[in-house]
Formats: structure tokens, C-alpha cells, sequence
């Protein structure tokens, strides 16, 4: 049972003034400390024809920039790898430095229930407990909270608009671990069943205690098959909490003097709907945010149109962070509408299932064919996987079920992706960004 965070009374109803009048001396003062500087602009560097604008449904709003946090700097479009438990998965703190990852992201849920947010914060905070001394973020809890409380554990269904069924529905076989009130959410520990609460505030005490230089405000998940009604009610409540979240964050900033300043990110919900886009995008963009997550319902087809309704309306001077997403169109399609970082678990998750990467496409290294190949991975990448093993190796390690196996095609996939992200920034700079992303998903989808 995690250690109770830090103590402070959970409101029965949402503050009524301004979070900004609310917020303590010397807290909004604060804020210098965290900072986002816009580079080169897609549009100026790569002037789109007509028929690309088209093609876009809008104006490009991609940009280059770098974000400033008390551990370092992010050069933007970033790809920030996931380490949920404080730890990306199979693979060293020191492994990801070498392969160019700028920051890692945890999640405040699992961080919550084991080993208690207390823990890290005697350790030091996330950075110093995982040995990772570059910049960090977690995640407000939210969508697990939502998602594991469904019954649907890691994925919930973004493929379909399909409003037909209950708001409330669960996965099939599962109990509903979850129940939201206005005031936060109850839920069930998918570790042990013990029954816990998340607020506003609550969230806000957790991720201070674990202390990541980058924390997200604590919002309603939906789904694409959640109605048009309950989508509306769920924004308004998730524009209150983030009234709360904002109160709660400056209360902390000023009690946790002497801790290096926490960013705080709005999350911005909506789902398919362009009006509950851009209304979360005015409400939330007008509160002392540090910067914005486009979280939420994303159907495929739609991801760009979507990130671009929302970088329309958000202030050009903030960052976004576009919450998970790691396949190579998707991530083209999110840099060129505006998205500067984003996240996602699939390189490593795929690579316990013998999936890596290369320039052609995905490939599974199960496969017989491999037995014998002795070249790298993937031809001329710097990575440690490939310039030091071959396939060959590898497929044997995943054969015999060694665990290394994970480690090195976790390596490679992750080095693959902040490559293809770092690549596409400096294509930006360049003035070679269409070409570079032709030349990249033609290959990856030929």
C-alpha cells in the first residue's frame, strides 16, 4: 500500500476564482525556470504548394524549438521514451543517453501504487531513483486510472466511432475498477484490488513527490465510443480539475521550496469533435499553463486534423506534447500539424515480441529466416545492438528465451525512432522536410 502523499484538503467543489488569484506568492514567479523557445517554422523553411495545403486540410504549424527544464534541454520535435515504472524497459538509464534519448517519461499511476511516490521523493525525485540525469516527465495517472479501471489494461478501442453503446461500458469478462464523481475518482489497484482515490489534488501531490521536471494536469479519459452528451459533461468536468490542478501545483511549488521548478502540462480532451477541441484548447490556453498535452480519443485518419485544430487555438509560445504515438506516419503526420514532443511505450513493448525496425518496414526476427543471417539489425545504424551482434544472435537469444534478447532489439527500436524524430528536425532546418518524409514512408510502407 503506497505512503499517503503529501496532506492537503481535497475541495467538495472546484475553486470559482481564477487559479492564477489563487495561486501563493512567488509560485507564478516560478515559472522562468521552465521555458520553450520556438526555432524554425515549417511553413517558412518548406513553403507547401497549394495542393499540399489541400492535401493537409490546413495550414503546416510545424515548428523546431528547444524546451529548457532545470535538467537540460529538449531539442524539438522530440521523441520522449517511455520508462513507466521508472525504468524503460529492459534496457539501462545509460543505454538510452548513448542512443540520443533528450528526456524519459513515467507514469504517476504505476510510480503511485509500487513503490510509493514518498520513495522517490526521499530519493531525490524520478531523475536521481532511475539514475537518468537528463530531463523527465510523468503523466498524471489519468488514463490508466481510466483504462485498467474499464477492464481494458493497456488499450482502449481508438478505431471506430461507435456511440451506440453505454458510456459506462467495460471490457468483456471485466468488472469496472473505476468510478468518476466530480470531485475525482475511486478505483481498484490492478496489483492487489486495495481501493484508492485520485483527485486533482491528489495527482498534483503524487507527481510532485516524484518530482519529473515535466507533470501533466489530472483530466478525464473518453473514448471514441463515449456519446456526444457524456463527451461534453466529461470536458467540463476535465476543465475544472484543471482549474484544481493549477491551484494544487502552485500551493506545492511554494511549500517545496528549494525543489528545481515542476512544469505542469494541460491535457486537452474533446475527442472527435472539432468545437470540444477548440473550446478545451480556449479554456485550458487561457490558464497559467507551462504547456499542453493533446490527449484523448485520436482516430487514425483524423490524427493530424485533430492536432491541428488544437495548435490553431493553443498559444504558439507554450509546447505540446502529444501523448502516444510512436508508428512513423503517425508521428510525421503530428510533427508537421504542430506536435513537438510525444510518446509512446510500442518500441519497447514490440521488441519483447521479436519486432524491430529498419528503413523497410517492421520484421519480426522469430522467424527462420534469421537463423543464419549475420548482418546487424539494420544495415548502417550506430546503435549498440547492431554494431556489436547479429541477427543471427539475437534470434537465438529470443529462441532460448534470454532475456537480452529484449534489451538489444529494445535498444535498436528506440534508437530507430529518436533518430527518424531527430532526423525529420534537422530536415525542418533544412528546408528538406516534405522530401525527407516521401523518402521515409515510402520505404517504411513500400
Amino acid at each position: 500500500m503506497p505512503a499517503n502523499p503529501v496532506s492537503a484538503p481535497s475541495p467538495a467543489a472546484p475553486a470559482a476564482a481564477p487559479a492564477r488569484q489563487a495561486a501563493l506568492p512567488g509560485a507564478l514567479s516560478r515559472q522562468s525556470e521552465f521555458g520553450f523557445r520556438v526555432g524554425s517554422r515549417l511553413a517558412e523553411t518548406c513553403p507547401p504548394s497549394a495542393a499540399q495545403l489541400e492535401s493537409n486540410g490546413g495550414a503546416f504549424l510545424g515548428r523546431t524549438g528547444t524546451i529548457t527544464t532545470p535538467h537540460g534541454e529538449i531539442r524539438t520535435p522530440a521523441f520522449i521514451a517511455v520508462g513507466t515504472k521508472a525504468t524503460v524497459k529492459a534496457v539501462l538509464p545509460e543505454s538510452m543517453a548513448d542512443l540520443g534519448a533528450q528526456a524519459l517519461l513515467a507514469n504517476a499511476y504505476h510510480l503511485y501504487l509500487q513503490p510509493g511516490a514518498d520513495i522517490l521523493d526521499e530519493a531525490g525525485g524520478l531523475g536521481a531513483f532511475m539514475n537518468w540525469s537528463g530531463p523527465t516527465f510523468t503523466d498524471s495517472g489519468g488514463f490508466q486510472v481510466m483504462s485498467l479501471g474499464s477492464g481494458f489494461k493497456k488499450v482502449i478501442d481508438m478505431k471506430s466511432v461507435d456511440t451506440s453503446g453505454p458510456d459506462d461500458a467495460v471490457a468483456p469478462g471485466k468488472e469496472r475498477l473505476a468510478h468518476i464523481d466530480d470531485d475525482g475518482v475511486w478505483f481498484k489497484s490492478h496489483l492487489n484490488g486495495d481501493k484508492h482515490r485520485f483527485s486533482p489534488e491528489i495527482s498534483m501531490q503524487v507527481q510532485h513527490q516524484i518530482g519529473a521536471d515535466i507533470m501533466f494536469a489530472f483530466d478525464e479519459l473518453t473514448t471514441l465510443q463515449n456519446s456526444r452528451g457524456y463527451q461534453e459533461e466529461s470536458l467540463e468536468r476535465t476543465r475544472l480539475w484543471a482549474l484544481r490542478c493549477i491551484e494544487e501545483h502552485f500551493r506545492l511549488t511554494s511549500a517545496r521550496e528549494g525543489k528545481p521548478y515542476q512544469a505542469l502540462f494541460g491535457v486537452i480532451q474533446g475527442a472527435q469533435y472539432e468545437d470540444l477541441r477548440r473550446k478545451a484548447c480556449r479554456d485550458l490556453g487561457a490558464m497559467p499553463f507551462d504547456g499542453f498535452g493533446i490527449g484523448g480519443a485520436l482516430e487514425k485518419e483524423n490524427l493530424g486534423t485533430i492536432v491541428r485544430w488544437c495548435n490553431e487555438e493553443l498559444p504558439e509560445d507554450k509546447p505540446r506534447h502529444l501523448l502516444g504515438i510512436s508508428e512513423p506516419d503517425d508521428i510525421f503526420t503530428a510533427i508537421e500539424n504542430g506536435a513537438d514532443t510525444f510518446d509512446c511505450v510500442s518500441p519497447t513493448r514490440v521488441a519483447r515480441n521479436s519486432a524491430f525496425y529498419t528503413p523497410q518496414g517492421r520484421f519480426n526476427l522469430s522467424g527462420a529466416k534469421y537463423k543464419r543471417d549475420f548482418g546487424p539489425l539494420q544495415e548502417g545504424c550506430d546503435c549498440y545492438a547492431c554494431t556489436h551482434y547479429s541477427r543471427a544472435y539475437i534470434h537465438h537469444l529470443f529462441k532460448a528465451k534470454e532475456m537480452v534478447s529484449a534489451t538489444l532489439i529494445s535498444i535498436h527500436n528506440e534508437r530507430f525512432v529518436v533518430k527518424m524524430v531527430d532526423d525529420a528536425r534537422l530536415a525542418i532546418e533544412a528546408g528538406t522536410f516534405f522530401e525527407f518524409k516521401a523518402e521515409t514512408l515510402g520505404r517504411y510502407y513500400s
